[in-house]
């Protein structure tokens, strides 16, 4: 890779964080604090949150096996995937490169960043197309996406073809594993020590059952990740959101036997879509939702909301015509799924 120097905004080099009131007194111990101008009187919210959510951190470590220092925490994945456009890329003149279809929230911020967002297809059969990825990339592109298992289709892209995008490409390579609790793949998080310029993505909204706390994960070198902490605001993950993170932490093994739930049904879920007249094609899946060619996604999407079942139409998405992606449910839910899908006509 070049040096990090290179890659990142010349601006964003020279910044000078902002020093938050708990920051400077780091390292000492006190129980007078006259220093943030905050509400005195205990409410168990009157405090503002560790800025670094040192001792959630301290959890997360031995739960993804990655050392603290090499972890940044943020509000919700989103967060940690706007940080590195405004890290990284100069806006009107740098641009990044991406898998498509994947996860729209890339381009959105690539949008809202005014950086060039460049496409590159998948195969036909969703696999990684590496040749046509790295040849997507100039001497502007700072960064690349690629999402694995990718969403919407749910697949994981074999090791060797997403290191050979690390190792070749001369800048920061994302790797979005928000999935990867469902998939027996080795995670590449477990590797960010060996690849100075990869990022990986992780969340606690999927496996973890906590889409309503925001909270998001990137593991990277020490240097990326003070660059994230030299960016981001101040207080960017809230109290509440740290206090029940620490507790579902507490609560892992309910959590996995839960993950283990949810592939005994998808795997009994997809069995019994297959069987049906409307299903013309299921794609292989290591996550927790299938995508399915069906005969008329948009009449079947319709009938469903009709019937009170919401599952996500695919069918405008590039490669993906006519078919639906259908998260794992509670067994009554997949049970409803079908049932309704049984009658369509």
């Amino acid at each position: 890779m070049k040096r990090l120097q290179d890659l990142v905004r010349p601006n964003i080099w020279a910044l000078k964080p902002y020093s938050c009131a708990r920051d400077e007194f780091k390292g000492m111990k006190a129980d007078v604090f006259l220093d943030a101008n905050e509400n005195p009187y205990p409410n168990g919210v009157n405090r503002y949150p560790d800025p670094l959510q040192e001792q959630l951190k301290q959890a997360i470590s031995p739960m993804k096996g990655v050392p603290v220092e090499n972890i940044f925490l943020g509000n919700g994945s989103d967060e940690a995937i706007d940080l590195p456009f405004r890290i990284f890329c100069r806006p009107g003149k740098d641009n990044v490169v991406a898998i498509d279809p994947t996860y729209g929230m890339y381009e959105v911020c690539a949008d809202v960043n005014d950086v060039e967002y460049r496409k590159v297809p998948l195969t036909e059969d969703f696999d990684l197309d590496t040749d046509a990825l790295l040849s997507a990339c100039d001497d502007n592109t700072k960064i690349i996406f690629i999402c694995s298992p990718n969403n919407p289709t749910g697949n994981a892209f074999q090791r060797e073809k997403i290191e050979r995008v690390i190792k070749e490409f001369h800048g920061i390579v994302i790797v979005d594993e928000a999935y990867s609790d469902f998939s027996s793949q080795r995670p590449l998080r477990f590797d960010i020590q060996k690849y100075p310029n990869l990022i990986v993505l992780a969340t606690f909204s999927k496996a973890w059952a906590a889409a309503g706390i925001r909270l998001g994960m990137a593991f990277a070198s020490t240097d990326i990740i003070g660059l994230f902490n030299k960016v981001k605001y101040p207080y960017n993950v809230n109290i509440l959101t740290q206090q029940r993170a620490m507790e579902i932490i507490g609560n892992a093994t309910l959590l996995q036997r839960h993950i283990s739930m949810i592939l005994e049904e998808r795997d009994t879920l997809i069995k019994a879509v297959s069987l049906l007249p409307i299903c013309k094609k299921i794609y292989a899946t290591d996550a927790n939702f299938f995508l399915v060619k069906v005969t008329d996604a948009d009449g079947i999407y319709h009938y469903l909301v009709e019937k009170g079942i919401v599952v996500r139409n695919r069918n405008k998405v590039h490669l993906c015509g006519d078919c639906l992606r259908i998260t794992i449910g509670t067994k009554d839910e997949n049970t409803k799924l079908l049932a309704a899908l049984r009658q369509y006509t």
